[in-house]
């Protein structure tokens, strides 16, 4: 049971988490836009993926603390996971990024190339040694270069939000063919959400229902099948992770008032 004070105080500590959100991201890529200017740019990615990952922890450290969101980590060692790999998540929530990037280790991403044109985000990502791109040979490759050197890769083969109401959009092969090329086995991640936490269709600044809630689970590692297509893995991936994944809640659904009942 949440009472109205303690409601109040979780809406306040969320749209704070917010704000120091965004703060921390503008100045980091400040400093990161100054950095690209530099000569020899490139020996410094592993810093800024450092250096994200540290933001991204303390926020979550700062969330915890506040109870403006709690994160449970279901499988996960105690030891840093293994790099050179692909993992692969499904995407209730628009913090799923973050939560993922503040644990994997020498994490690369792939971003939208209408982000190169955001300035609050772009000179991170690209001193990152994230690569753009929406599909093509060419940004396979290149991120499959990366796995083979030994950085690992968080990808949301649905390409967007899951649908609320299901369990698992369709997924687009890349990832597949990322891992192929690369010989890097493939590790399945799920995420179950608080209803209304960022969700698909709902806006940033509309609070979840609280305590708000984000439970992390690490499954199976899957290694690409010497012979089988893209089409195959992908498929099989499908039925996988769906078949692990919860339903993400209806957009219809909403928090009872605070009072005595709760979410």
């Amino acid at each position: 049971m949440i009472s109205p004070v303690r409601h109040l105080f979780h809406v306040c500590t969320y749209f704070v988490s917010w704000l120091w959100f965004g703060l921390g991201g503008l100045a980091l890529n400040a400093v990161c836009a100054f950095l690209l200017l530099l000569p020899h740019r490139n020996s410094l990615s592993a810093h800024a993926r450092a250096a994200i990952r540290w933001l991204f922890s303390w926020w979550l450290k700062w969330c915890h603390a506040t109870g403006a969101l709690r994160v449970a980590w279901h499988n996960f060692p105690p030891a840093p996971l293994p790099s050179g790999v692909v993992y692969i998540a499904n995407h209730p929530s628009l913090i799923d990024a973050p939560v993922l990037l503040s644990v994997l280790t020498d994490c690369i991403c792939i971003f939208k190339p209408a982000l190169q044109r955001n300035p609050c985000i772009a000179p991170a990502a690209i001193l990152a040694g994230y690569s753009s791109g929406d599909s093509g040979i060419d940004l396979i490759r290149d991120v499959a270069e990366k796995v083979a050197a030994g950085r690992s890769l968080l990808i949301f083969p649905e390409g967007t939000r899951t649908t609320p109401g299901h369990h698992l959009d369709r997924l687009k092969p890349g990832f597949a063919l990322i891992a192929q090329r690369a010989g890097a086995p493939i590790r399945l991640i799920t995420l179950k959400a608080t209803p209304r936490l960022v969700a698909r269709g709902v806006p940033w600044w509309k609070p979840p229902c609280f305590p708000a809630r984000l439970e992390v689970r690490l499954h199976e590692e899957i290694l690409p099948e010497i012979g089988k297509s893209a089409a195959e893995i992908t498929a099989y991936v499908q039925d996988r992770l769906a078949s692990l994944a919860p339903v993400v809640p209806a957009s219809g659904d909403s928090c009872r008032p605070p009072g005595p009942t709760s979410c």
